[in-house]
């Protein structure tokens, strides 16, 4: 039985994506309600710098199954406030 959870915990990071380039415009709200469209967004993480108070221009995303993660990356681009991401 442990080695099934062990299993699912490695597999709980392929429900993850990493998204890079985000535009210092777009928040980690958009983000969501961008990558929703996909599937079902578990957690959207914008991480911010604490010395300039923007974030970091990077974002992962988790969603709910490795389906929702293949629909993402079934779509050549991902623009977004006119950048590619």
């Amino acid at each position: 039985m442990a080695a099934g959870g062990a299993a699912r915990g490695r597999l709980r990071n392929l429900f993850d994506i990493f998204v890079a380039e985000v535009p210092w415009t777009v928040s980690s709200r958009e983000l969501r309600e961008y990558f929703a469209q996909f599937g079902a967004v578990q957690r959207c993480q914008l991480p911010f710098d604490r010395d300039t108070g923007f974030h970091k221009r990077y974002a992962w995303i988790k969603f709910s199954s490795p389906e929702d993660v293949q629909n993402v990356f079934q779509k050549d681009s991902h623009i977004l406030e006119g950048a590619k991401v």
